[in-house]
């Protein structure tokens, strides 16, 4: 199972990502969680100790220049567009009993869209993490989708984009959903966060149009009490994973049903 989560900031993504990587490991299978959030905190809410120093591969300066062969923050030089990455998992993950880490961090040289070591080495590693590993591979994301090319795109059996009732936060979707579909992403869907009632949930399915609904997390203040104490949010709501359970269900229908359209083809 290869996911992608993306929405507008603060809608409840690493709370997401934090459920389903629980529920995946909780299924025995195992699960890298990829941290491509610029408000990087998925450590915190996976339960990582605070006292483990995660350092973002973007910040692997030595890392970055053995395997492109150029130096970080020059320019005009000459480096490697397909460095071996295969090993890094096992090299800069960190793991929590099924669970392994990545923090990507953001390249802070250049501009936009800049072809530079740093962007190489992480959209290499992104790239095998989605098209070769047979791991659950769930990334938490952006808004944007910067981090995906459209070799990745191909390889993301949902691309989940999570709301909050609002219409920023339901607009926010509906662009994500077109962005990717551009690019190759033949599933997308919503999981809403947030929410208080059904009949919210019901408002905010009809706004959606044709993308589809997965189910939604309700508003718990539970969860923002384990946000404020650096607690993952399974462990202080732990009576939510069987909701997260059923919208993992729903994501593996949306994946089987692909399969049967490409077999059908």
């Amino acid at each position: 199972m290869k996911l992608a989560v993306s929405g507008k900031g603060g809608v409840g993504k690493t709370t997401l990502v934090a459920f389903l990587a629980q529920v995946y490991e909780r299924r025995g299978m195992r699960v890298i969680a990829v941290d491509a959030d610029p408000d990087a905190n998925l450590a915190q809410a996976l339960g990582f100790d605070r006292s483990c120093k995660i350092v973002p591969v973007s910040e692997m300066k030595e890392l970055i220049e053995e395997r492109t062969g150029a130096k970080v923050g020059g320019f005009g030089s000459f480096f490697k567009l397909n460095p071996k990455v295969d090993d890094l998992p096992e090299k800069v993950a960190v793991a929590k009993g099924n669970t392994c880490l990545m923090v990507m961090g953001t390249v802070k040289t250049g501009g936009s869209g800049c072809v530079c070591p740093e962007s190489v080495l992480l959209k290499n590693l992104i790239q095998h993490l989605f098209l070769e590993r047979k791991d659950v591979v769930i990334m938490d994301m952006e808004a944007g989708l910067e981090h995906l090319g459209r070799a990745t795109a191909f390889a993301v059996d949902v691309m989940i984009v999570v709301v909050e009732p609002g219409q920023r936060s339901i607009e926010t979707a509906k662009n994500i959903s077109r962005l990717a579909q551009e690019i190759g992403i033949k599933r997308t869907a919503v999981v809403g966060c947030k929410i208080r009632s059904e009949s919210e949930a019901e408002l905010v399915k009809k706004s959606l149009g044709q993308i589809q609904f997965l189910g939604y997390i309700p508003f718990d203040q539970r969860i923002i009490e384990a946000d404020l104490a650096g607690r993952p949010p399974f462990e202080t709501a732990a009576d939510l994973i069987p909701i997260v359970e059923k919208i993992a269900d729903q994501i593996e229908s949306l994946k089987q049903s692909e399969k049967n359209n490409l077999s059908a083809d």
